[in-house]
Order: C-alpha cells, then structure tokens, then sequence
C-alpha cells in the first residue's frame, strides 16, 4: 500500500469517527420486563385517575 492510499485511508476513518460523533444518538434500550412494568404501572394510574 503506497503512501498517499495509507493518509487517504486515515483521513476517512478519522472523518467518519467525526461525523458519528455528531450523529443523533439513539434512545436507551428499555429490557422487555422494565417496558411492560412502565406499561402495567401507567395502566394502573390510569385506572386510580378515572375511578377517584
């Protein structure tokens, strides 16, 4: 591999770890079990909500 492909190859590499950096994150990961207790506790407020 001559010269300029190795500074062109780190000069990508360098650009994309960048450019991920600033790309939006994605949300938390939530288990299956903690999202259908949030669910199961949300259904639950809502059930004390409308019978008070």
């Amino acid at each position: 591999m001559n010269r300029q492909k190795k500074l062109q190859q780190l000069f990508k590499a360098k650009a994309k770890k960048a450019s991920a950096k600033l790309a939006p994150k994605k949300p938390k990961y939530i288990s299956k079990a903690d999202r259908l207790k949030m669910a199961a506790e949300a259904e639950s407020s809502a059930v004390d909500g409308t019978e008070s």
